[in-house]
């Protein structure tokens, strides 16, 4: 019983122009909501950002985007002009919030998804970068990031919120260039930061027709301890475009951290292009490898090891895990015969023991990413559920599975169809009902 939240861009095309960049729509919000007796109920509405209600007024695109050139743009004040609020949710004391990862928070209302308004939380802090993917601590507080290389610096602002929605820490760490980064992972003690390096080319453009990754150059590593958010550790590696992590613990002295690699350079700065243009029969979502990296803090050392894991994305865990061993990983990934330029199953991962229990959805169903859900009661690690959307293209509608999160290979224990469909979308959070 309770509500799965989920976001992605939904708008991408006004007045003959289509967006080109996945990451550019604007954001709609998703409530389904499981009622506890056995039926459930959908609900979504676009973000009612600035930049969504004055170009609903206008009729056009009004303001840059991060991917896509758009002609005849308005100057904005700051980052909450362009702000799409498109990319995750996060509850937080009994509030919902839209999230991209270059503008502020937008408060939305849980039960109606009304649009609220940007969160500022501190004066000084208003419109600066609040990333689409913060992390809950075992405290109940939340750890998030911001990326001033968005904006043109080259910071990190790490933000500490306590469970009680308010600010207890935002803390500015110098970084030594140019580095791109999504998302962002955490130990009990530490919090640790990948930048894939890039050069802005000197035309003009979006910020991704402008950006260039570097794989020639080192990825940057800094590692922060909670007890001090305004110092960090830095390592190198070599390059790797990341956009999504999987868990951290910790290991003789060290760190391992567990991440999902693109290796394909170009697929990286713009995700399923092809099929933002309706070539789906070219796009691919599958160049990617699940990836370990382990930091040996004691000799500031940093190395890059494969799993032998490939074409997955979104990988999610139970939160629950003791931080000294690797988490079981749920993703979506490819599994036999696929019509669509993307997931059509998910999996479960025990990467140490070299397992995967598996469950395909069949060769035209588009799987996203499957949120694990604890047992209300349970305190044993992976005890609980996925719940995870579908898009199925042939018969035009959206749906929803549940599956048991230690026996994915039996397949949904419920399945729910929509009597319509909804747009792809990229992360969502599950909000039990007390």
């Amino acid at each position: 019983a309770g509500t799965l939240y989920r976001n992605g861009p939904a708008w991408t095309e006004r007045n003959g122009l289509r967006y080109d960049h996945w990451f550019d729509g604007d954001g709609m919000v998703h409530g389904w909501r499981f009622n506890g007796d056995g039926s459930l109920t959908h609900h979504a509405r676009m973000v009612a950002t600035p930049k969504f209600t004055r170009e609903q007024k206008a009729g056009r695109f009004l303001y840059p985007a991060a991917g896509t050139s758009v002609p005849d743009t308005q100057p904005v004040r700051n980052n909450d002009d362009a702000n799409t609020a498109n990319t995750s949710v996060v509850t937080l004391n009994g509030r919902l919030f839209a999230l991209c990862e270059a503008g502020s928070a937008f408060e939305v209302h849980p039960d109606t998804l009304d649009t609220i308004g940007p969160v500022t939380w501190r004066p000084d802090l208003a419109a600066m970068p609040f990333s689409a993917h913060p992390l809950p601590d075992r405290d109940g507080s939340l750890w998030n990031f911001g990326s001033i290389s968005l904006v043109g610096g080259s910071a990190l602002l790490v933000w500490h919120l306590g469970k009680d929605g308010q600010l207890c820490s935002a803390n500015v760490i110098q970084t030594p260039e140019y580095g791109y980064l999504h998302a962002f992972t955490m130990t009990d003690q530490h919090l640790v930061f990948v930048l894939a390096p890039f050069d802005f080319k000197q035309s003009g453009g979006s910020f991704f027709e402008r950006m260039a990754f570097v794989p020639q150059r080192a990825a940057r590593i800094a590692v922060v301890d909670k007890n001090s958010p305004d110092k960090a550790q830095w390592f190198e590696a070599p390059f790797a475009a990341i956009y999504h992590f999987g868990d951290a613990y910790a290991r003789d002295g060290g760190i391992v951290v567990r991440a999902v690699r693109r290796d394909d350079i170009n697929e990286a700065r713009s995700p399923m292009k092809e099929a933002m243009a309706g070539d789906g029969a070219h796009a691919v979502n599958g160049h990617t490898t699940l990836v370990e990296l382990h930091l040996d803090l004691r000799r500031t050392q940093a190395r890059w090891q494969d799993t032998g894991i490939s074409t997955v994305e979104f990988p999610l865990f139970d939160a629950r895990t003791p931080s000294t061993r690797g988490a079981r990983l749920y993703a979506p990934t490819i599994a036999g015969e696929a019509t669509a330029p993307y997931f059509n199953a998910v999996a479960a991962f025990d990467v140490d023991r070299g397992r995967r229990q598996l469950w395909r959805y069949g060769t035209d169903i588009l799987a996203e990413e499957h949120v694990f859900v604890p047992r209300p009661g349970s305190r044993s690690a992976d005890d609980g559920w996925l719940v995870g959307t579908l898009l199925d293209p042939v018969q035009q509608r959206s749906g929803i599975a549940v599956l048991d999160a230690r026996h994915v290979g039996d397949g949904p224990l419920a399945q729910a169809w929509l009597p319509y469909a909804v747009p792809l979308g990229f992360h969502g959070t599950f909000a039990a009902r007390g």
